[in-house]
């Protein structure tokens, strides 16, 4: 053992979590929120307008060029990214009739998230393989053996990752930022796994810093392929690494020449940067949006906030792990399993400081994070262990409750309180029952009952057991959400309620000229309503007019308010600050001998 290390782990204590119930652990958390809902308001509208775009939705399909420079309505997309744009519309084409094309377009996001999972546990695996990362050697044998413990890590890090409280939402959006999530999940996985593969890590890693620079990030992928080239370097003065020989299936201890192959990984992960740096070039894709915070306490307090709920439980067992490791941290020499991890959750730590997407930026560092929590699983004590389950048990049973009662309310008035609350948050929504979002939620909340008693009952140790409360709770939270709860949040955060008050009133015109509306609302009334819009004031002239209301003030400069009247003020209703403003046309009396009338 060449360095010191805090891991005393039994090769009793590595048992494998199961495939089939690890499996449907990832299902029940990928599938919710991918089906039966309405593109939400307002980055999750906005993705799928552009896609919409492209696919031609909204009239003959776009020249290739156009492509490259998606618009909408002649804006272009806040983040300058092409690939998720482009994957929901393949998506939308290749859909058969039947499939909505809201649905569609987020089969392809679905995948990437299962893809993230996929990856982020062979990130760890690969990892927990490292020399440094092993645990203490008995005197008369009974450790761990190295492949049986890089499984356990690795189950450990999934569930830390699908613990995490910031991933649930973001990562079942149709954004760039979780495109982002999985091709920086397919880089640390890549980069990891380099010592023991050749060709699969090196398509990873490639596929992974191409996506990054097509998916809005190409500054992120630059700045983490250049620090794993380093890391890389660093690394190979390592003398003895852990390799798969292929032989007869096992892992064994194998010295090779280090120094040469991690010099000759470095230097294909810096030609790989240079690529994907020239890439985001040609494409015109910089875009430096940094925003230095503030001094205010204000500012620094949000952030604070921020990292505390979004990447809970994951932080502090994370910074556990450095607590606990430190010696190697210490000593200065290069611990693959703790620098990779660092450097990734580093690099998106400071996207978060200085850019305006804070929260997107973190999500990034998840699952690097994730991986950076496995490793405190071997150092746990019981009391720490005994304290996460028991506040995982009462927060995750709290949220269960709460989604249960509400829903109760929901459907009967009873307890009237709540149902006195939404009736006031979510003014005009109807409650309606599903027997098979019904019959989802009963089954995973006897799942979540089953679960507790397996934890606090008498079995066999894993070093993962302390993860599977949180991560089944964050799991159970998300899939009562997203089945009693979608009609209710669908009707919150989507812009259909609004479009459906618009369309009343206008019948679906023609077309309808528009000043001021967001990219998102403009998705929504193309995509909910089938309005033609187009900019206000360009020929030919529409009978309606749509305002948004914080644009009022600019209206009169491109067009002739003499020409329109007033004719109502539209709100969402789950939001009475989003109003917008119908204007209808005035028709002139000499419109109606026999000039067209405006439509």
């Amino acid at each position: 053992m060449n360095q010191p290390t805090p891991a005393i782990v039994a090769q009793g204590a590595v048992r494998r979590l199961p495939r089939l119930a690890l499996w449907l652990f990832c299902a029940a958390y990928v599938l919710p929120g991918f089906i039966g809902r309405e593109p939400w308001k307002s980055a999750d509208m906005t993705a799928f307008g552009f896609m919409a775009e492209l696919a031609g939705l909204n009239g003959p399909a776009p020249a290739i060029a156009a492509w490259f420079v998606p618009q909408l309505m002649g804006l272009p997309p806040q983040v300058d990214a092409l690939l998720p744009y482009w994957l929901g519309a393949w998506a939308i084409q290749l859909a058969p009739a039947w499939v909505s094309p809201g649905f569609a377009a987020r089969v392809p996001f679905a995948l990437l998230l299962a893809l993230t999972l996929v990856v982020t546990w062979y990130g760890t695996y690969s990892l927990a393989r490292s020399p440094k990362a092993q645990p203490v050697a008995f005197a008369f044998g009974g450790e761990a053996s190295t492949p049986d413990y890089a499984r356990a890590m690795a189950d450990g890090g999934l569930l830390a990752f699908m613990a995490c409280l910031g991933l649930a939402q973001l990562s079942h959006e149709t954004t760039p930022a979780a495109a982002q999530l999985c091709f920086t999940a397919l880089s640390f996985y890549a980069i990891a796994a380099m010592p023991y593969s050749t060709l699969t890590p090196a398509l990873a890693g490639a596929a992974g810093l191409v996506g990054l620079t097509l998916s809005g990030a190409p500054a992120l992928a630059v700045l983490l392929g250049a620090g794993c080239a380093a890391i890389h370097l660093l690394d190979g003065y390592s003398n003895v690494h852990e390799t798969h020989d292929g032989h007869d299936g096992h892992d064994t201890p194998r010295v090779q020449a280090p120094r040469a192959w991690h010099t000759l990984w470095a230097w294909g992960i810096a030609i790989a940067t240079l690529a994907v740096g020239l890439l985001a070039t040609a494409l015109d894709l910089w875009r430096w949006r940094i925003e230095v915070p503030q001094a205010a306490w204000p500012q620094w307090r949000s952030i604070g906030r921020l990292l505390l709920w979004f990447t809970w439980p994951a932080w502090p067992l994370a910074m556990w792990t450095l607590w606990r490791w430190r010696l190697q941290l210490l000593k200065g020499s290069m611990s693959r399993h703790l620098a990779l991890p660092l450097w990734f959750v580093a690099v998106a730590l400071g996207a978060t400081l200085l850019t305006g997407s804070a929260d997107r930026s973190l999500l990034l560092a998840l699952p690097a994070l994730a991986a950076l929590a496995a490793f405190a699983l071997p150092t746990l004590g019981r009391s720490v262990a005994a304290l996460v389950d028991w506040f995982t048990l009462l927060f995750f049973s709290g949220c269960a409750t709460i989604i249960w009662v509400v829903w109760i309310a929901m459907q009967t008035g009873i307890p009237k309180q709540p149902a006195a609350n939404v009736a006031r948050l979510a003014p005009g929504f109807e409650p309606s029952f599903s027997f098979a979002a019904f019959f989802i939620a009963v089954v995973a909340t006897l799942a979540w009952a089953w679960l507790v008693k397996w934890r606090i009952g008498r079995h066999r140790a894993a070093i993962w057991k302390s993860l599977v409360l949180p991560a089944g709770g964050a799991a159970l939270s998300w899939l009562l959400l997203m089945t009693l709860w979608l009609p209710l949040l669908d009707f919150a955060r989507s812009y259909a309620p609004l479009v459906r008050r618009v369309g009343i009133i206008v019948q679906t015109p023609v077309c309808v000229e528009s000043h001021g509306l967001s990219r998102g609302q403009i998705a929504a009334f193309q995509y909910h309503a089938g309005l033609t819009l187009k900019p206000a004031g360009l020929r030919p002239a529409c009978l309606w007019l749509l305002v948004d209301n914080d644009a009022a003030n600019t209206l009169a400069a491109s067009v002739d308010l003499t020409q329109w009247t007033l004719h109502s003020t539209v709100s969402r209703p789950s939001d009475r600050d989003e109003d917008v403003l119908l204007y209808k046309r005035v028709i002139k009396p000499e419109a109606t001998s026999g000039k067209p009338v405006p439509q």
